[in-house]
């Protein structure tokens, strides 16, 4: 690298060394350009560059700035770049400082001292972030349908299983009985606000940054709404300074991903906790076993997918920290926001699938989970509330249900077997109760509102979500950037 970057010229007039060279009389020691070289990380940017880059030369041309002629060529020559680069034939050099650098070199090499126009009215500033905002679409495209996949999987899970019955828990205690395929439900319901958080935060992302420059805008007449047409944004910037230094777009994006790996977490955890209760069998092909004990059936997806959340959720803290401290316009910091969003919406993609996979797969053991929706007086309150219909004022229910509850353990046997004299004896009117009502159907069936564990309620819910999930396909399809590379 030394021995390019002292060579100044290499006889087309352009620098050889790296874009920013030129003011330079000697080359970057190693140690710092390994330190501060993004290529490794931000290679996978290559489609959005060459893109950007095509985008830019018709916006050269529509300025006068280039001719047509020279235009033509540059887009040739980078869908030759775009070409080698797709099928795999790219020679990534080692003086290339990151991704940007790498396809300017290469068009350079491709149409000689002609590849050298290609930055006029250009910064790496703005380059970057168009790259990261069409990524940035992308990357919420892909959200979206991996979270549509897990809705599709709680929904086909619950409506496979949908006569299984199980306790539905507060503090880790049994509190009513409800359906297998109500509590599915529940985490597919906290996934649609999920996807709405994400194609909210998308928005925000889908404004071209091309054409903003360094920090100030530029003295060539380009037209930054054109150019955000035609890399199909739904706006262009309003600010330069902004466009080149607001990555609150990525912040936002890693926050909607950490709520979701959030809210899958819960989901993991509960397949953990049915796991151990024995009410779930987990499939053969999304557990592990043990090494010494024969015995074990593992949910490490569930455990991992509840581990990465705590990762992503630093990632967010991570990147929060280092914008808050940052004047305004660019600084290199901002370089650490595409390795927190990579590493979160990948952590996302991943883990989003393997839960599909995995809860996909469950098998319930229908027998034990009715035995603990049974156990605990689950349907104690369905006692209560059938004294409020005959009259009696709920607080004076509650304490008189409360007190056949105490009786009932005093005498080891189940509220629903205790004697009619000693019920008249907590109050008289609970003599009168038709027991059906403590029993798990009658309280299923009682549960009739909407948005309950009734079976039908809970069948329109399966609806609802499977329409959810069919339309954040279709939004996502729609909304993920096409790249022009030529």
């Amino acid at each position: 690298m030394t021995e390019r970057s002292d060579e100044r010229n290499d006889g087309t007039g352009l620098a050889a060394g790296p874009l920013w060279a030129g003011g330079f009389a000697g080359g970057p020691d190693p140690r710092m350009w390994a330190f501060t070289a993004s290529l490794e990380l931000d290679r996978r940017l290559w489609r959005q560059d060459v893109a950007g880059s095509r985008a830019h030369v018709r916006a050269l041309v529509r300025a006068g700035v280039l001719g047509d002629e020279e235009g033509e060529e540059l887009l040739d020559g980078l869908a030759k770049v775009g070409a080698e680069l797709a099928g795999g034939s790219f020679h990534w050099a080692a003086g290339d400082e990151d991704v940007h650098t790498a396809v300017e070199r290469r068009l350079t090499e491709l149409v000689g001292p002609l590849g050298g126009k290609l930055h006029t009215g250009r910064s790496r500033n703005d380059q970057v972030a168009t790259d990261l905002h069409l990524w940035l679409k992308e990357a919420a495209a892909d959200a979206v349908e991996a979270v549509a996949g897990l809705l599709d999987a709680l929904v086909e899970t619950a409506r496979a299983h949908q006569g299984a019955v199980l306790p539905g828990l507060t503090h880790l205690q049994p509190a009513q009985p409800v359906t297998w395929a109500f509590q599915l439900a529940a985490h597919g319901f906290a996934l649609t606000r999920d996807l709405g958080r994400l194609q909210d935060t998308a928005r925000r992302a889908d404004v071209s940054p091309l054409g903003a420059g360094a920090v100030a805008g530029s003295s060539f007449p380009l037209d930054p709404v054109a150019t955000a047409e035609d890399l199909g944004f739904a706006a262009a910037f309003g600010n330069a300074m902004d466009a080149t230094a607001a990555r609150d777009a990525v912040a936002e994006l890693l926050a909607a991903v950490a709520i979701a790996m959030v809210n899958a977490s819960r989901l993991a955890e509960d397949v953990t906790l049915w796991a151990g209760r024995g009410w779930v069998r987990l499939p053969d092909a999304w557990a592990t076993g043990s090494s010494m004990l024969p015995q074990k059936r593992n949910p490490d997806v569930a455990e991992l997918a509840r581990g990465r959340a705590g990762t992503v959720i630093g990632r967010l803290a991570g990147l929060l920290a280092t914008l808050k401290g940052l004047p305004l316009a660019y600084a290199r910091d901002l370089q650490e926001d595409k390795a927190a969003a990579f590493e979160a919406v990948d952590t996302l993609v991943a883990a989003m699938g393997a839960l599909a996979g995995l809860v996909g797969g469950l098998v319930p053991d229908v027998a034990r989970m009715r035995a603990a929706a049974e156990e605990g007086e689950a349907t104690a309150v369905d006692l209560a509330e059938a004294l409020v219909r005959r009259g009696v004022p709920f607080r004076q229910a509650h304490a008189a249900v409360a007190a056949a509850v105490r009786a009932a353990a005093e005498r080891g046997t189940r509220l629903a077997d205790l004697p009619a004299e000693q019920l008249a004896a907590v109050h008289p009117a609970l003599t009168g109760v038709d027991p059906k009502v403590l029993s798990v159907e009658g309280s299923l069936a009682a549960k009739a509102t909407p948005g309950s564990t009734e079976p039908s309620r809970v069948a329109e819910q399966l609806t609802v979500l499977e329409v959810t999930a069919t339309t954040a396909r279709a939004w996502a399809a729609a909304f993920r950037p096409t790249l022009d590379l030529g």
